[in-house]
Formats: structure tokens, C-alpha cells, sequence
């Protein structure tokens, strides 16, 4: 059966279309809800007639396809909770001086050196019922012991998180404006006042029994670095995870095996059934068995704390243990839509997250490619079916995903497949091993012989991902890729594997068609690129960085010797552009028939330079007001190498003078085209 033969397929692409195009083109519900109601009306009367009149069926399919479509904006716009009046974002007091906030502790995060960081649910400010998800941030030590389900007060301002201060870097605050959170709160000890009664629900519950089995491992003696490695692989909790560690992960490309996916899941789900053999396949031993998996797949999904990674792999298993129970060997393409459109009708905001466009890529060209790269080589012994099974498998998945790994985070792992050989065997191992281990622990300590094994298996698995991460030559950092290069690459990947599957005249014409498509990209992009010029003054702390682009041609203008800087790095692979000289910074510079002048700490000037631009640093000691007498200066720059006092009162200046006051530690980078 083809594909797209499957009716959910095209609804699900249309329902797909509609999230995309309510994402990006912000339509309001008063206009998407009567559109909807429109084409209601119209698909009911379409289905009734097409059962009388065959040449309307058409006209029917068109319908269901608008119907889905609007189904796709209407489930973003209704789990978009900015526009509901009850979310704390129409709060704007609550932003401006410091309000009594109550809220429920939901999800413990990565802690930083400073703080212990949860997501939260607001309850009420100023004692008036609001809604919605913020982070907070609480001064470590604050609590003696933080949990899950913890409902604290506090007097405290909501903090809107920043947007990306410097061009091309990865963008925080809209990463969790996708998640539905806006702001962020601060607190410490004298504070918080917590609430005795706790908020006991489904997230509460899963806390506690997270927190029962590392307490239990921990009476173990588990070792603290493999214990944390093996709550990652095992519950998908990778808080406590040190960054050098995930360094070695990333470097190696074994950094999905730290996050739950459908690795994981399936690994469970091979284990309950080897468990379940002895039942017989009945009637009723196969509903056991159902009950069964479905009962265990979603106890995992609470232990492991129902974040998203984990709910997405357990409904698409539990929907092929479904479909396996009906005796149905559907595809597992339909498999694979239904979990992407039932996850997307309730969080559709999942569709914009990194992880779950990875898994289900690298899921589906695992399904698709595999086998066609199996049929190229057909060993006879055992040991080499499994490393080829093994190789072909990481390959798929690897070729699936390479374009989005190099859109989002710009390098690739050139030893991947080696870490997957190596490791698939280990990790299976470690799976049953850690499953037994976890199980155990949810009612006392494991036995110090299972603790030992299990704990010197994950510290062999860290040694062998530390090993292969060691040869960093083999890590391609800094690749430009844009969105172009995402589109157009993807277009070809499907083609010649369409091709390959089964050659013909018309594919090879759309295959080649498709190669064109990615030569007009480069050409493209090399064009903006060559036509690209731009002054950017960055917000850099404690220092001050200017850059010139003429072309792919970067002239970097600094006070001090340049080393390492994210900033300008982000801009370069960000438009592909490449270092042509670095300069120490002058007091004058000129661009595109502009003059700029740069006051340093020295305050020092002259009145006849008669900017169009002022850029202040190193907080000079200076009297603004007189400045801006003499100089004239059509906008004044204070960059991020300034105090935050000293640009409050440049700011109060500028506003008495009526002249524009650009500083980038609120504002962000400046640019001058």
C-alpha cells in the first residue's frame, strides 16, 4: 500500500500546513473561526451530495482538505496561551514593580552555578487567579529540599525573557515562547513562603517516585557520575549530567542516546515482550499482553517525568502494540501519522521542537532508507549482519537527519557511525540492565552486585564515548547552512531515494530536476551573500566589538587583541562569511557615507567631528548633555562595555533631548546597513 493512498496522510499534511501557516502568519481567531464554520457547512453538504453524485467526490476531498487545514490553525490558536485574557502576560503591573505571585512547581530543570531552575504553573497575582508557565529561578540554598508539587508565594517582578542580543545566535526567548513560557522570576530565601498544603497531582506523583528511586540508588552507593548518565538513558532526565560529558556525547554523535526517544521506548517494549512470551497468543493472552505494555510504557512515561520526548515515542509504540493486538500489519507510516497527529492535536506547539522533528525524521527515513541500504550487501555471517543491520540503520537515520543537524546546530559528527556500532550492544545491555535496576529501585535499594554491574557498564559506555569524542579533527564545526540549503537538500535526499527504490524516466527527471533546485539555492545565496554589506556594533559585556561586512569579507574592529568570541562566531557562520583583518578600533570610522565617532573611557573629543553617529564605551566620565551640544549627533550607541547606571542616565539625556538612545544590553545589536 502506497502512502499516500492513505486518506490520514494527506489530512495530516494539510492539518501540518495549517499549524505552519497559524505559526507564521498569526491569523486571529475572529477570522479563522467563521472561515472554519464556512467550510464546515460546506463539507457537510459536500458529503451528503458525493454519495448521490460520484463527480463530486472531488469536490469533497477538497473540503476535508480545508476542514483539516483549519482544524491545523484553530488547535494552534486555541493552545496559544498568550491570547487568553486569564495568562499573566496581561498582567502588566506584575512586570513593572513587584507583586505577591503564588505558583506550583511542575518540571525541575538544568540547575545553573546560582540557582536551582523549575517550569511553574501561576496561580494567582495579587491574589486574583491567573494562569500560565514561567521558570523559576531560586537562589541555591533558598529550600533546603525543592519538590515537584511545592505551591510558593513570593514578592518578586516577572522578568520577560530576553530576546537574542547579537545577530544570528540561537534565539532563547522565542525557544520558550514555543513552550508556551514568557517570563522568568527570580527569588531567594527571604522571599519565598511555601505552602504547606502541596498540589498532589499526576506531575507531583511522578516527582516523588523520581526522587524514591535516585534516593534508593543512592543508598547504594552508586557512583554520582554514572548514576546521572544512567538516569538520562534510562528516564530521560539529564539535569545533573555534567557539560563535559554531554560534550563527549555531542562530539561523538551519541548525544540521542541521552534523551528518551523511540531508541529507548522500543527497547522496553522488546523486554515487556520477551517477558510476556509464556502467555499464549489468544484472544485473551493477547489482550493481556496488550494491557500490559500499554500499563508499563505509560508507568515509564511517569517515572521519567511525562516530558515530551518520552509522551511522544510512548504513543506512537503504544498505537503499533495497538495495531499489532488488531492483527492489522498496517503500514507504520500510518502508525507514525496517527501518533504525529493525535500529539499534535493536543500540543501542537510540539511541532516546532527540535527533538520532535528529529525523532520523527530520523524514525521515518529508518523505516524508508534502511532497507533499501540493507539490499546493498547481503553478508552471510551472523556477526556481520548485526554490525551491517547496525551500520545501515545509523546511516538512515543519520542521512534522514543530517540537513536539520546542520540547519539548527552547524556541525556534524564524523565518527557517528563508529559510536553506533560500539555502542547499540552496550546500550541494550544497559537498558535491560538499567530497567531491572530502576524497577527495583522504586521499592528499596538494588543489591550492591546489580548496582556494581550496572554501574561499571555505564562507566565503559563513558569511556568509549570519551575515546571516540577524543579525535576532535573528526568533528566538522562552523558549516553555514541555511534555510535554502534545509529545503533543497531534503528535495534531493527524497528524490534519489524515490529513484533508487524504483527507477524510472520521470524520477530520474524530478531527481535531477530537484539537483537543479539545490544549484539555484548556492547560486543564490552566494548572490546575497556578495551583495551583502553591513556595520554591526554587538552586545558584547566588558568589551566592545564592531564588525564591517563587504561581501563574505568581515573587518573586525576591537580594543584588545581577538580571541574567541560567540558572538562574532555565530555571525560568521551565520553569513558564511570569513575574518579579513582585525583592527584596533579608531575614534572615527566612516561607512556608506556615514560618520561614526567612538568616545572610550579616555571621554576625550573634538567639537569640529560633527558625527552622524555616537557610539559610547568603556563607560566614559563625561556630561552628555554638553556632548550633544557640541557634536550634534543624529543617534547615540552605548554598547554592553558600559555600566547599566551610567547608560540610565544617557538614556534620561537622550529622552529630554529628544534624540534616539540605542543600547544593546536592551535592545541588542545595532546594524547599519
Amino acid at each position: 500500500m502506497k502512502v499516500f493512498d492513505f486518506p490520514l496522510t494527506k489530512i495530516t499534511i494539510w492539518f501540518l500546513i495549517g499549524i505552519l501557516f497559524c505559526y507564521y502568519c498569526e491569523p486571529s481567531i475572529y477570522v479563522a473561526l467563521p472561515t472554519f464554520s464556512i467550510g464546515l457547512i460546506v463539507f457537510a453538504l459536500s458529503y451528503f451530495t458525493s454519495t448521490r453524485n460520484k463527480n463530486l467526490i472531488l469536490f469533497f476531498g477538497v473540503s476535508t482538505y480545508y476542514i483539516s487545514f483549519f482544524v491545523g490553525v484553530l488547535t494552534l490558536l486555541l493552545h496559544t496561551n498568550s491570547l487568553q485574557k486569564s495568562n499573566y502576560i496581561y498582567c502588566k503591573k506584575a512586570f513593572e514593580t513587584p507583586q505577591f505571585i503564588t505558583f506550583t512547581l511542575r518540571e525541575k530543570l538544568k540547575s545553573n552555578s546560582y540557582s536551582d531552575r523549575f517550569t511553574a504553573l501561576i496561580n494567582t497575582i495579587n491574589h486574583q487567579a491567573y494562569s500560565g508557565k514561567i521558570i523559576v529561578n531560586i537562589q541555591k540554598d533558598s529550600l533546603k529540599n525543592p519538590i515537584i508539587g511545592n505551591v510558593i508565594k513570593v514578592k518578586t517582578t516577572l522578568q520577560q525573557n530576553a530576546s537574542n542580543k547579537n545577530p544570528n545566535q540561537f534565539d532563547y526567548g522565542k525557544y520558550l515562547a514555543d513552550k508556551q513560557i514568557y517570563a522568568q522570576v527570580y527569588v531567594n530565601k527571604t522571599e519565598i513562603t511555601i505552602n504547606k498544603k502541596l498540589k498532589k497531582d499526576i506531575w507531583y506523583y511522578s516527582g516523588q517516585l523520581h526522587s524514591r528511586i535516585v534516593r534508593n540508588l543512592e543508598k547504594a552507593k552508586f557512583n554520582k557520575e554514572e548514576m546521572n548518565v544512567a538516569l538520562a538513558l534510562i528516564l530521560g532526565q539529564q539535569q545533573d549530567i555534567s557539560q563535559d560529558i554531554i560534550q563527549d556525547y555531542q562530539y561523538s554523535g551519541a548525544t540521542h542516546i541521552l534523551s528518551v526517544s523511540g531508541l529507548h521506548v522500543g527497547f522496553i517494549m522488546i523486554f515487556i515482550n520477551f517477558i510476556l512470551k509464556p502467555i499464549p497468543n489468544t484472544r485473551k493472552g493477547s489482550l493481556i499482553k496488550l494491557l500490559s505494555i500499554l500499563l508499563a510504557l505509560s508507568t515509564f512515561a511517569i517515572i521519567s517525568g511525562l516530558s515530551p520526548s518520552v509522551l511522544r515515542s510512548v504513543v506512537m509504540f503504544s498505537f503499533l502494540a495497538i495495531g499489532n493486538h488488531l492483527r492489522r500489519s498496517g503500514s507504520i507510516y500510518h502508525t507514525l501519522l496517527v501518533s504525529v497527529l493525535l500529539i499534535l492535536l493536543f500540543e501542537p506547539y510540539f511541532l516546532f521542537d527540535v527533538g520532535f522533528q528529529l525523532s520523527y525524521l530520523a524514525l521515518f527515513f529508518i523505516v524508508w532508507l534502511q532497507p533499501v541500504l540493507k539490499k546493498t550487501w547481503t553478508p552471510k555471517n551472523k556477526i556481520k549482519i548485526s554490525v551491517w543491520n547496525a551500520l545501515t540503520v545509523s546511516f538512515a537515520a543519520q542521512i534522514g537527519t543530517l540537513p536539520l543537524c546542520l540547519y539548527y546546530f552547524h556541525q556534524f559528527p564524523g565518527l557517528f557511525f563508529v559510536t553506533n556500532i560500539i555502542i547499540i550492544p552496550l546500550l541494550s545491555f544497559i537498558m535491560i540492565a538499567g530497567i531491572i535496576v530502576m524497577l527495583i529501585a522504586i521499592y528499596s535499594s538494588p543489591p550492591l552486585l546489580l548496582i556494581e554491574i550496572f554501574e561499571k557498564s555505564i562507566y565503559l559506555l563513558n569511556k568509549t564515548i570519551h575515546i571516540v569524542a577524543s579525535f576532535e579533527w573528526f568533528v566538522i564545526r562552523d558549516i553555514s547552512f541555511n534555510s535554502y540549503y534545509l529545503l533543497t537538500f531534503y528535495l534531493v535526499i527524497i528524490s534519489a531515494v524515490i529513484w533508487t527504490k524504483k527507477p524510472t524516466y520521470n524520477k530520474l527527471v524530478f531527481l535531477l530536476v530537484t539537483i537543479i533546485s539545490l544549484q539555484i539555492s548556492l547560486i543564490c545565496t552566494k548572490k546575497e551573500i556578495e551583495n551583502g554589506n553591513e556595520l554591526i556594533v554587538y552586545n558584547t559585556k566588558k568589551n566592545t566589538l564592531i564588525s564591517e561586512r563587504k561581501g563574505k569579507y568581515i573587518t573586525v574592529f576591537t580594543p584588545d587583541t581577538l580571541s574567541k568570541n560567540n558572538a562574532l562566531n555565530s555571525y560568521l557562520v551565520g553569513n558564511f562569511s570569513k575574518i579579513k583583518s582585525t583592527e584596533k578600533i579608531k575614534n572615527t570610522l566612516f561607512y556608506n557615507g556615514k560618520k561614526i565617532f567612538i568616545i572610550d573611557s579616555s571621554g576625550t573629543y573634538e567639537n569640529k567631528i560633527q558625527p552622524d553617529i555616537l557610539i559610547l564605551t568603556q563607560s566614559p566620565k563625561l556630561n552628555l548633555e554638553r556632548i550633544l551640544e557640541d557634536l550634534h549627533p543624529k543617534i547615540i550607541i552605548a554598547d554592553a562595555s558600559n555600566s547599566y547606571a551610567i547608560q540610565k542616565i544617557w538614556k534620561t539625556t537622550c529622552l529630554k533631548k529628544n534624540i534616539p538612545f540605542h543600547a544593546t544590553n536592551e535592545k541588542g545589536f545595532y546594524k547599519l546597513n
